[in-house]
């Protein structure tokens, strides 16, 4: 890919139209980063010594934290790096990967809300066989697809975005390397590469979209048919937390993706919110909303301070 381009490097610009308020976002987006690490991370503790949380619904729930880590962890550190006054340089490559990584993790992420939006499907749904179709190995073999899917994904669109010759000029008026803010300065037609961005981006969250519609189509009318009120208040709490999540985290990615014409402020704050807000809520989401996660986080506190005080 180096023989296709003359620079060497990329400058990141940061958030459109925010000239002076940098101490202000750093300030704010360290908090939210080092909550959305310390969040999930306590969701994980919670999960797995538990081994009353070792079922399916849990085991996605403990991916979902994983990569809720990693996701905002793709963007957030450089960007802390230059907010601090530091350099905003980030080589070809690190664009390159970041780009990559990018895609990579939340095309993944989106698979597993499918995934997750399905076993609740199958609970709900089929009580009786939930342990027979959700066995461990068609669990871990959901999620391999997911992991598969998401890198297909990020292989293809990174492959089309660096394949064109980049000559300068070399400043990315945005705050990390995405697809609609590098492909502009391209010194080639970078037609092919918008499409191919456009569709695989709009056909991949579409199709999860609707996956999820589906599943959750299913449960409601499941729910509807539940006789008693606490039933269908059980039933519906189980999910509530779950499709929460899911417009937090598809909302951003049909607004940057899908809008007419693009607007670089706008596309910034989505994607923030996208990028280091939803993570940050999903943990907020699953502890708050989840009694078992709850009462196993206090469990855990409870055995490290009896075992600090012995």
């Amino acid at each position: 890919m180096r023989n296709h381009t003359e620079l060497n490097e990329f400058i990141l610009l940061g958030i459109p139209q925010t000239e002076g308020l940098e101490t202000m976002f750093l300030v704010i987006f360290s908090f939210i980063y080092l909550f959305t690490l310390l969040g999930n991370l306590l969701i994980l503790l919670a999960i797995v010594p538990s081994s009353t949380l070792h079922t399916p619904m849990y085991f996605f729930l403990g991916l979902l934290s994983i990569l809720d880590m990693l996701f905002p962890s793709v963007t957030c550190p450089k960007m802390l790096f230059y907010l601090s006054g530091q350099s905003r340089a980030i080589s070809y490559k690190g664009c390159a990967l970041q780009l990559f990584f990018y895609h990579f993790l939340g095309s993944t992420e989106g698979c597993l809300y499918s995934v997750m939006a399905y076993d609740r499907f199958v609970a709900i749904c089929h009580p009786l066989r939930y342990k027979l179709i959700m066995r461990p190995g068609v669990c871990v073999g959901l999620v391999v697809a997911a992991w598969l899917v998401g890198c297909l994904q990020a292989t293809v669109l990174t492959s089309f975005t660096f394949q064109l010759p980049y000559c300068g000029p070399n400043r990315v008026d945005h705050f990390f390397c995405d697809i609609p803010a590098v492909l502009p300065m391209a010194c080639a037609d970078s037609s092919l590469a918008q499409r191919v961005g456009s569709t695989n981006v709009g056909f991949l969250a579409l199709t999860l979209w609707l996956c999820v519609c589906v599943s959750y189509t299913r449960i409601g009318i499941a729910i509807l048919r539940i006789r008693s009120a606490k039933g269908r208040q059980k039933a519906f709490s189980t999910c509530s937390a779950h499709l929460t999540a899911i417009l937090c985290a598809y909302g951003p990615v049909i607004i940057i993706y899908l809008q007419p014409t693009a607007n670089p402020f706008l596309g910034a704050m989505v994607q923030i919110l996208n990028n280091i807000v939803s993570p940050m809520l999903n943990s907020l989401i699953y502890s708050l909303r989840n009694k078992e996660v709850k009462n196993s986080l206090k469990s855990v506190f409870y055995n490290v301070v009896f075992t600090a005080l012995d």
